[in-house]
Protein backbone atom coordinates (compact mmCIF):
# COMPACT_ATOMS: atom_id res chain seq x y z
CA UNK A 1 0.00 0.00 0.00
CA UNK A 2 2.75 2.22 0.97
CA UNK A 3 5.12 1.34 -1.85
CA UNK A 4 1.57 2.25 -4.72
CA UNK A 5 1.17 5.48 -2.87
CA UNK A 6 4.92 6.28 -3.48
CA UNK A 7 4.56 5.34 -6.44
CA UNK A 8 1.48 7.52 -7.33
CA UNK A 9 3.31 10.37 -6.42
CA UNK A 10 6.34 9.72 -8.44
CA UNK A 11 4.36 9.97 -11.34
CA UNK A 12 4.51 14.16 -12.64
CA UNK A 13 0.62 13.75 -13.84
CA UNK A 14 -0.89 11.50 -11.42
CA UNK A 15 0.81 13.54 -8.66
CA UNK A 16 -0.15 16.84 -10.52
CA UNK A 17 -3.68 15.68 -10.03
CA UNK A 18 -3.48 14.28 -6.84
CA UNK A 19 -2.38 18.19 -5.67
CA UNK A 20 -4.97 20.30 -7.86
CA UNK A 21 -7.21 17.97 -5.74
CA UNK A 22 -5.89 18.50 -1.97
CA UNK A 23 -5.81 22.63 -3.01
CA UNK A 24 -9.16 22.75 -4.35
CA UNK A 25 -10.12 21.35 -1.33
CA UNK A 26 -8.17 23.40 1.03
CA UNK A 27 -9.80 26.19 -1.09
CA UNK A 28 -13.07 24.96 0.02
CA UNK A 29 -12.55 24.83 3.50
CA UNK A 30 -11.69 28.43 3.63
CA UNK A 31 -14.78 29.32 2.00
CA UNK A 32 -16.66 27.23 4.18
CA UNK A 33 -15.56 29.85 6.97
CA UNK A 34 -16.63 32.88 4.99
CA UNK A 35 -19.43 34.30 6.72
CA UNK A 36 -22.67 35.79 4.74
CA UNK A 37 -22.84 39.65 5.08
CA UNK A 38 -24.76 41.95 7.47
CA UNK A 39 -24.87 38.42 9.84
CA UNK A 40 -24.90 38.81 13.58
CA UNK A 41 -21.91 36.99 15.38
CA UNK A 42 -24.25 36.73 18.59
CA UNK A 43 -27.16 35.10 16.92
CA UNK A 44 -24.95 32.87 15.14
CA UNK A 45 -23.72 31.16 18.04
CA UNK A 46 -27.13 30.84 19.04
CA UNK A 47 -27.98 29.08 15.41
CA UNK A 48 -25.33 26.73 15.83
CA UNK A 49 -27.00 25.38 19.25
CA UNK A 50 -30.55 25.29 17.66
CA UNK A 51 -29.44 23.34 14.95
CA UNK A 52 -28.26 20.06 17.22
CA UNK A 53 -32.51 20.10 17.76
CA UNK A 54 -33.11 20.10 13.83
CA UNK A 55 -32.79 17.04 11.47
CA UNK A 56 -33.40 18.87 8.47
CA UNK A 57 -30.53 21.90 9.05
CA UNK A 58 -28.60 18.51 10.44
CA UNK A 59 -28.76 16.48 7.00
CA UNK A 60 -28.13 19.79 5.13
CA UNK A 61 -25.15 20.67 7.04
CA UNK A 62 -23.69 17.04 6.25
CA UNK A 63 -24.92 18.04 2.17
CA UNK A 64 -22.49 21.14 2.36
CA UNK A 65 -19.66 20.11 4.52
CA UNK A 66 -20.29 22.03 7.57
CA UNK A 67 -20.97 25.28 6.35
CA UNK A 68 -24.41 25.73 7.46
CA UNK A 69 -23.47 26.10 11.11
CA UNK A 70 -21.49 29.18 9.73
CA UNK A 71 -23.96 29.91 7.93
CA UNK A 72 -20.69 30.85 5.55
CA UNK A 73 -21.25 31.76 1.69
CA UNK A 74 -21.24 27.74 1.10
CA UNK A 75 -24.15 26.90 3.02
CA UNK A 76 -25.83 25.54 0.75
CA UNK A 77 -23.07 23.60 -0.54
CA UNK A 78 -23.92 21.60 -3.99
CA UNK A 79 -27.40 20.42 -2.61
CA UNK A 80 -29.19 22.60 -5.56
CA UNK A 81 -26.91 20.76 -7.74
CA UNK A 82 -28.06 17.13 -6.88
CA UNK A 83 -31.66 18.21 -6.16
CA UNK A 84 -31.73 19.62 -9.85
CA UNK A 85 -29.45 16.37 -11.25
CA UNK A 86 -32.06 13.99 -9.19
CA UNK A 87 -34.97 15.80 -11.14
CA UNK A 88 -33.39 15.37 -14.44
CA UNK A 89 -33.10 11.68 -14.28
CA UNK A 90 -36.69 11.30 -13.06
CA UNK A 91 -38.20 13.29 -15.78
CA UNK A 92 -35.56 11.40 -18.50
CA UNK A 93 -38.64 8.77 -18.79
CA UNK A 94 -41.24 11.05 -18.89
CA UNK A 95 -39.78 14.00 -21.29
CA UNK A 96 -39.31 12.27 -24.83
CA UNK A 97 -36.82 14.94 -25.34
CA UNK A 98 -34.47 14.23 -22.53
CA UNK A 99 -34.81 10.55 -23.21
CA UNK A 100 -33.64 11.19 -26.74
CA UNK A 101 -30.77 13.38 -25.46
CA UNK A 102 -29.39 10.58 -23.49
CA UNK A 103 -29.23 8.16 -26.49
CA UNK A 104 -27.06 10.78 -28.42
CA UNK A 105 -23.99 9.61 -26.29
CA UNK A 106 -21.09 11.91 -25.33
CA UNK A 107 -22.83 15.35 -27.23
CA UNK A 108 -26.29 14.57 -25.23
CA UNK A 109 -24.46 14.11 -22.15
CA UNK A 110 -23.02 17.58 -22.24
CA UNK A 111 -26.74 19.30 -23.38
CA UNK A 112 -28.23 17.55 -20.43
CA UNK A 113 -25.63 18.45 -17.94
CA UNK A 114 -25.84 22.28 -18.83
CA UNK A 115 -29.63 21.81 -18.41
CA UNK A 116 -28.72 20.39 -15.10
CA UNK A 117 -26.44 23.30 -14.09
CA UNK A 118 -29.44 25.58 -15.61
CA UNK A 119 -31.52 24.15 -13.58
CA UNK A 120 -29.80 24.59 -10.49
CA UNK A 121 -29.77 28.53 -10.26
CA UNK A 122 -33.63 28.60 -10.02
CA UNK A 123 -33.45 25.42 -7.37
CA UNK A 124 -30.35 27.03 -5.59
CA UNK A 125 -32.62 30.16 -5.20
CA UNK A 126 -35.37 28.78 -3.65
CA UNK A 127 -33.24 27.01 -1.37
CA UNK A 128 -31.67 29.85 -0.21
CA UNK A 129 -34.55 31.65 0.68
CA UNK A 130 -36.40 28.52 2.32
CA UNK A 131 -33.32 27.70 3.98
CA UNK A 132 -32.33 31.13 5.55
CA UNK A 133 -36.40 31.65 6.56
CA UNK A 134 -36.47 28.50 8.21
CA UNK A 135 -33.04 29.06 10.02
CA UNK A 136 -34.19 32.26 10.78
CA UNK A 137 -37.30 31.03 12.81
CA UNK A 138 -35.41 28.31 14.22
CA UNK A 139 -34.44 31.09 16.67
CA UNK A 140 -37.74 31.81 18.04
CA UNK A 141 -39.76 35.03 17.91
CA UNK A 142 -38.04 38.12 18.18
CA UNK A 143 -34.68 36.64 17.29
CA UNK A 144 -33.16 37.29 14.07
CA UNK A 145 -29.89 35.89 12.59
CA UNK A 146 -29.04 39.26 10.41
CA UNK A 147 -28.26 43.11 11.60
CA UNK A 148 -31.10 43.83 9.75
CA UNK A 149 -34.56 41.88 9.03
CA UNK A 150 -34.66 39.56 6.72
CA UNK A 151 -38.03 39.96 4.83
CA UNK A 152 -37.70 40.04 0.84
CA UNK A 153 -41.18 42.46 0.85
CA UNK A 154 -39.96 44.90 3.23
CA UNK A 155 -36.12 44.96 2.87
CA UNK A 156 -35.28 44.11 -0.64
CA UNK A 157 -32.07 45.30 -1.04
CA UNK A 158 -30.01 43.82 1.80
CA UNK A 159 -32.59 40.43 1.69
CA UNK A 160 -31.30 39.62 -2.31
CA UNK A 161 -28.00 40.37 -1.61
CA UNK A 162 -27.65 38.09 1.00
CA UNK A 163 -29.39 35.46 -1.65
CA UNK A 164 -27.36 36.12 -4.27
CA UNK A 165 -24.46 35.57 -2.01
CA UNK A 166 -25.84 31.89 -1.32
CA UNK A 167 -26.29 30.95 -4.82
CA UNK A 168 -22.78 32.44 -6.12
CA UNK A 169 -21.17 30.10 -3.35
CA UNK A 170 -22.96 27.49 -4.20
CA UNK A 171 -22.26 27.93 -8.03
CA UNK A 172 -18.24 28.28 -7.12
CA UNK A 173 -18.29 24.46 -5.43
CA UNK A 174 -20.26 23.00 -8.10
CA UNK A 175 -17.64 24.60 -11.13
CA UNK A 176 -14.80 23.47 -8.05
CA UNK A 177 -16.46 20.21 -8.37
CA UNK A 178 -16.24 20.71 -12.84
CA UNK A 179 -12.41 21.00 -12.18
CA UNK A 180 -11.69 18.58 -9.77
CA UNK A 181 -13.45 16.33 -12.49
CA UNK A 182 -11.47 17.88 -15.43
CA UNK A 183 -7.92 18.34 -13.84
CA UNK A 184 -7.62 16.39 -10.72
CA UNK A 185 -9.08 12.77 -9.15
CA UNK A 186 -12.39 11.83 -8.39
CA UNK A 187 -15.77 12.62 -9.04
CA UNK A 188 -15.56 16.57 -8.12
CA UNK A 189 -18.76 16.94 -6.51
CA UNK A 190 -19.13 13.93 -4.15
CA UNK A 191 -15.33 14.42 -3.35
CA UNK A 192 -16.40 18.19 -1.85
CA UNK A 193 -19.12 16.57 0.03
CA UNK A 194 -16.62 13.76 0.80
CA UNK A 195 -14.28 16.89 1.99
CA UNK A 196 -16.90 18.62 4.45
CA UNK A 197 -18.19 15.29 6.43
CA UNK A 198 -14.35 14.23 6.87
CA UNK A 199 -13.62 17.75 7.81
CA UNK A 200 -15.76 17.40 11.01
CA UNK A 201 -14.15 13.72 12.12
CA UNK A 202 -11.94 16.07 15.02
CA UNK A 203 -14.52 17.35 16.77
CA UNK A 204 -16.41 13.99 16.70
CA UNK A 205 -13.13 12.56 18.43
CA UNK A 206 -13.02 15.33 20.56
CA UNK A 207 -16.87 14.27 21.65
CA UNK A 208 -15.52 11.62 21.93
CA UNK A 209 -12.49 11.54 24.16
CA UNK A 210 -14.84 13.96 26.45
CA UNK A 211 -17.41 11.79 26.45
CA UNK A 212 -14.79 9.25 28.22
CA UNK A 213 -12.70 11.73 30.35
CA UNK A 214 -16.43 12.66 31.88
CA UNK A 215 -18.00 9.19 32.66
CA UNK A 216 -16.91 6.23 34.27
CA UNK A 217 -16.79 2.54 33.12
CA UNK A 218 -19.96 2.63 31.21
CA UNK A 219 -19.08 5.29 29.42
CA UNK A 220 -15.87 3.63 28.36
CA UNK A 221 -17.81 0.32 27.25
CA UNK A 222 -20.22 2.77 25.60
CA UNK A 223 -17.67 4.52 23.62
CA UNK A 224 -15.52 1.22 22.38
CA UNK A 225 -19.29 -0.44 21.78
CA UNK A 226 -19.50 2.79 19.49
CA UNK A 227 -16.60 2.00 17.77
CA UNK A 228 -17.01 -1.85 17.02
CA UNK A 229 -20.47 -1.03 15.31
CA UNK A 230 -18.76 1.79 13.65
CA UNK A 231 -15.89 -0.53 12.19
CA UNK A 232 -18.24 -3.22 11.29
CA UNK A 233 -20.74 -0.68 9.75
CA UNK A 234 -17.80 0.26 7.45
CA UNK A 235 -16.95 -3.37 6.53
CA UNK A 236 -20.58 -3.50 5.81
CA UNK A 237 -20.80 -0.82 3.33
CA UNK A 238 -17.46 -1.32 1.74
CA UNK A 239 -18.61 -5.24 1.02
CA UNK A 240 -22.33 -3.72 0.06
CA UNK A 241 -21.13 -1.05 -2.35
CA UNK A 242 -18.67 -3.87 -3.93
CA UNK A 243 -21.20 -6.38 -4.19
CA UNK A 244 -22.42 -7.38 -7.57
CA UNK A 245 -24.14 -10.06 -9.30
CA UNK A 246 -22.26 -10.98 -12.44
CA UNK A 247 -24.88 -11.89 -15.53
CA UNK A 248 -22.51 -14.12 -18.29
CA UNK A 249 -22.88 -12.52 -21.97
CA UNK A 250 -22.05 -14.05 -24.97
CA UNK A 251 -21.58 -12.28 -28.58
CA UNK A 252 -22.37 -14.07 -31.83
CA UNK A 253 -19.68 -14.47 -34.16
CA UNK A 254 -20.39 -12.01 -37.03
CA UNK A 255 -18.06 -12.00 -40.22
CA UNK A 256 -17.16 -8.92 -41.64
CA UNK A 257 -15.30 -9.38 -45.42
CA UNK A 258 -12.50 -11.39 -44.74
CA UNK A 259 -12.04 -10.84 -40.19
CA UNK A 260 -14.65 -12.48 -38.02
CA UNK A 261 -16.10 -10.13 -35.01
CA UNK A 262 -17.19 -11.35 -31.59
CA UNK A 263 -17.70 -14.83 -30.48
CA UNK A 264 -16.17 -13.78 -27.15
CA UNK A 265 -17.58 -14.28 -23.27
CA UNK A 266 -18.33 -11.25 -21.07
CA UNK A 267 -20.66 -10.43 -18.09
CA UNK A 268 -22.86 -7.32 -17.07
CA UNK A 269 -22.14 -6.20 -13.49
CA UNK A 270 -25.31 -5.71 -11.83
CA UNK A 271 -24.34 -3.86 -8.56
CA UNK A 272 -26.40 -4.90 -5.53
CA UNK A 273 -26.90 -1.45 -4.03
CA UNK A 274 -27.18 0.30 -7.67
CA UNK A 275 -28.99 3.38 -5.56
CA UNK A 276 -26.40 4.49 -3.66
CA UNK A 277 -27.29 6.95 -1.44
CA UNK A 278 -29.88 8.79 -2.54
CA UNK A 279 -32.68 6.54 -1.15
CA UNK A 280 -31.33 7.81 1.74
CA UNK A 281 -31.40 11.58 0.89
CA UNK A 282 -34.97 10.52 0.02
CA UNK A 283 -36.23 9.48 2.97
CA UNK A 284 -34.67 11.64 5.31
CA UNK A 285 -35.79 14.30 3.10
CA UNK A 286 -39.61 13.58 3.17
CA UNK A 287 -39.92 12.18 6.66
CA UNK A 288 -38.41 15.09 8.62
CA UNK A 289 -40.87 17.34 6.47
CA UNK A 290 -44.06 17.14 9.28
CA UNK A 291 -41.86 18.02 11.97
CA UNK A 292 -39.96 20.75 10.07
CA UNK A 293 -44.07 22.16 9.36
CA UNK A 294 -45.36 20.94 12.65
CA UNK A 295 -42.57 23.22 14.77
CA UNK A 296 -44.35 26.20 13.62
CA UNK A 297 -47.25 25.41 15.63
CA UNK A 298 -45.26 24.24 18.29
CA UNK A 299 -42.27 26.93 18.93
CA UNK A 300 -41.59 25.38 22.44
CA UNK A 301 -41.22 21.95 21.00
CA UNK A 302 -44.32 20.65 23.99
CA UNK A 303 -47.73 21.69 24.21
CA UNK A 304 -48.33 24.74 26.56
CA UNK A 305 -50.65 24.47 29.41
CA UNK A 306 -54.09 24.68 27.97
CA UNK A 307 -53.02 24.52 24.43
CA UNK A 308 -56.06 23.83 22.06
CA UNK A 309 -55.95 20.63 20.17
CA UNK A 310 -54.37 21.93 17.29
CA UNK A 311 -51.15 23.02 19.10
CA UNK A 312 -51.11 19.68 20.84
CA UNK A 313 -51.29 17.94 17.67
CA UNK A 314 -48.97 19.99 16.19
CA UNK A 315 -46.25 18.73 19.06
CA UNK A 316 -47.44 15.07 19.05
CA UNK A 317 -45.74 15.29 15.00
CA UNK A 318 -42.80 17.32 15.95
CA UNK A 319 -42.09 15.07 18.21
CA UNK A 320 -42.90 11.79 16.21
CA UNK A 321 -40.87 12.90 13.35
CA UNK A 322 -37.89 14.56 14.98
CA UNK A 323 -36.93 12.55 18.01
CA UNK A 324 -33.54 13.78 18.43
CA UNK A 325 -34.97 16.45 20.80
CA UNK A 326 -35.96 14.56 23.65
CA UNK A 327 -32.73 13.27 24.03
CA UNK A 328 -34.01 9.76 24.50
CA UNK A 329 -34.34 7.30 21.35
CA UNK A 330 -36.44 4.90 23.42
CA UNK A 331 -39.67 6.55 23.14
CA UNK A 332 -42.72 6.09 21.01
CA UNK A 333 -42.01 8.25 18.93
CA UNK A 334 -38.24 7.25 18.05
CA UNK A 335 -39.76 4.03 17.61
CA UNK A 336 -42.19 5.68 15.15
CA UNK A 337 -39.84 7.37 13.05
CA UNK A 338 -37.41 4.66 12.81
CA UNK A 339 -40.14 2.24 11.57
CA UNK A 340 -41.08 4.74 9.08
CA UNK A 341 -37.41 5.41 7.80
CA UNK A 342 -36.76 1.77 6.87
CA UNK A 343 -39.96 1.60 4.83
CA UNK A 344 -39.29 4.57 2.89
CA UNK A 345 -36.08 3.92 2.28
CA UNK A 346 -36.90 0.47 1.19
CA UNK A 347 -39.54 2.05 -0.90
CA UNK A 348 -37.38 4.85 -2.51
CA UNK A 349 -34.14 1.79 -3.45
CA UNK A 350 -36.68 -0.10 -4.93
CA UNK A 351 -38.04 3.19 -7.30
CA UNK A 352 -34.56 5.05 -7.82
CA UNK A 353 -33.20 1.34 -8.64
CA UNK A 354 -36.06 1.23 -11.66
CA UNK A 355 -35.30 4.43 -12.83
CA UNK A 356 -31.55 3.72 -13.54
CA UNK A 357 -31.83 0.38 -14.82
CA UNK A 358 -34.66 1.83 -17.30
CA UNK A 359 -31.89 4.29 -18.41
CA UNK A 360 -29.51 2.45 -19.26
CA UNK A 361 -31.57 -0.01 -21.55
CA UNK A 362 -28.94 -3.09 -21.18
CA UNK A 363 -31.35 -5.56 -23.15
CA UNK A 364 -31.76 -3.36 -26.45
CA UNK A 365 -28.15 -2.36 -26.31
CA UNK A 366 -27.08 -6.30 -25.75
CA UNK A 367 -29.62 -7.16 -28.75
CA UNK A 368 -27.83 -4.37 -31.38
CA UNK A 369 -24.26 -5.92 -30.54
CA UNK A 370 -25.12 -9.18 -31.30
CA UNK A 371 -24.92 -10.72 -27.88
CA UNK A 372 -26.97 -12.58 -25.43
CA UNK A 373 -27.51 -14.03 -21.98
CA UNK A 374 -27.74 -18.08 -22.42
CA UNK A 375 -30.76 -19.87 -22.04
CA UNK A 376 -32.70 -16.58 -22.94
CA UNK A 377 -33.79 -14.92 -26.06
CA UNK A 378 -33.08 -11.62 -27.01
CA UNK A 379 -35.57 -9.21 -26.36
CA UNK A 380 -38.78 -9.16 -24.15
CA UNK A 381 -37.13 -12.46 -22.31
CA UNK A 382 -34.09 -11.20 -21.98
CA UNK A 383 -35.38 -8.06 -20.55
CA UNK A 384 -38.09 -10.18 -18.14
CA UNK A 385 -34.77 -12.48 -16.67
CA UNK A 386 -32.65 -8.69 -16.03
CA UNK A 387 -35.66 -7.55 -14.17
CA UNK A 388 -36.28 -10.52 -12.04
CA UNK A 389 -32.50 -10.70 -10.98
CA UNK A 390 -32.07 -6.69 -10.57
CA UNK A 391 -35.40 -7.42 -8.34
CA UNK A 392 -33.81 -10.27 -5.98
CA UNK A 393 -30.23 -8.47 -5.36
CA UNK A 394 -31.80 -4.91 -4.73
CA UNK A 395 -34.14 -6.67 -1.99
CA UNK A 396 -30.79 -7.36 -0.18
CA UNK A 397 -29.16 -3.76 -0.99
CA UNK A 398 -32.60 -2.22 0.37
CA UNK A 399 -33.01 -4.20 3.40
CA UNK A 400 -29.30 -2.85 4.17
CA UNK A 401 -30.52 0.76 3.37
CA UNK A 402 -32.96 0.27 5.44
CA UNK A 403 -30.33 -1.08 8.38
CA UNK A 404 -28.08 1.92 7.85
CA UNK A 405 -30.58 4.17 7.83
CA UNK A 406 -32.00 3.34 11.53
CA UNK A 407 -28.40 2.18 12.99
CA UNK A 408 -28.05 5.66 14.57
CA UNK A 409 -31.14 4.26 17.14
CA UNK A 410 -30.24 0.88 17.55
CA UNK A 411 -26.39 2.60 18.17
CA UNK A 412 -27.42 4.47 21.30
CA UNK A 413 -30.01 2.26 22.32
CA UNK A 414 -27.40 0.06 22.54
CA UNK A 415 -24.17 2.10 23.65
CA UNK A 416 -26.15 4.97 25.43
CA UNK A 417 -23.22 7.00 23.33
CA UNK A 418 -25.34 9.87 22.14
CA UNK A 419 -23.21 10.95 18.57
CA UNK A 420 -24.97 8.90 15.82
CA UNK A 421 -23.42 7.00 13.05
CA UNK A 422 -24.92 8.92 10.20
CA UNK A 423 -25.85 6.76 7.41
CA UNK A 424 -25.85 8.82 4.66
CA UNK A 425 -22.06 10.39 5.81
CA UNK A 426 -21.16 6.86 5.81
CA UNK A 427 -22.33 5.82 2.76
CA UNK A 428 -20.40 9.34 1.14
CA UNK A 429 -17.66 8.29 2.25
CA UNK A 430 -17.08 5.01 1.96
CA UNK A 431 -18.38 5.30 -1.81
CA UNK A 432 -16.19 8.43 -2.62
CA UNK A 433 -12.95 6.79 -1.22
CA UNK A 434 -13.58 3.56 -3.42
CA UNK A 435 -14.09 5.39 -6.15
CA UNK A 436 -11.26 7.66 -6.21
CA UNK A 437 -9.13 4.90 -5.30
CA UNK A 438 -10.13 2.86 -8.17
CA UNK A 439 -9.01 5.99 -10.01
CA UNK A 440 -5.65 6.01 -8.60
CA UNK A 441 -5.58 2.09 -9.10
CA UNK A 442 -6.06 2.79 -12.81
CA UNK A 443 -3.78 5.15 -13.44
CA UNK A 444 -1.21 3.12 -11.84
CA UNK A 445 -1.82 -0.21 -13.61
CA UNK A 446 -1.78 2.01 -17.04
CA UNK A 447 1.59 3.02 -16.21
CA UNK A 448 2.95 -0.74 -15.34
CA UNK A 449 2.94 -0.09 -11.35
CA UNK A 450 1.31 -2.39 -8.85
CA UNK A 451 -2.01 -1.04 -8.09
CA UNK A 452 -3.61 -0.48 -4.66
CA UNK A 453 -5.79 -3.30 -4.57
CA UNK A 454 -4.54 -6.76 -4.91
CA UNK A 455 -5.54 -9.74 -7.22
Amino acid sequence: MLQSVLSALQLPDLRRRIMFTLGMLLLFRLIAHIPVPNIDPAALAQLREALQTNQLAQLLNIVAGGALQNLSVAAMGVYPYITAQIIMQLLQPIIPALDEMRKEGDQGRMKFNRIVFYATVPMAFLQAYGQTLTLERSLGAGASLFLTPFDIVNNFLPTFTILIVLVAGSMVLVWMGEQIQTYGIGNGVSVIIFAGIVSGLPSLIIQAFESISLGGFETVLGVLLFLVIGLGTLLGIVMMHEGQRRIPVQYAKRMRGNRVYGGQSSHIPLKVNMAGMIPLIFAQSIIIFPGTIASYACPTQVASAGAGWLEQIACFVYATFSPSVQGNVQTIGGLIYAVLLFVLVYFFTYFYTKVIFDQQNIPDSLQKNGGFVPGFRPGKQTESYLNAVVSRITRVGALFLGGIAVLPFITQVITGFPIGLGATALLIVVGVAVDTLRQIEAQLVMRNYEGFIKQ
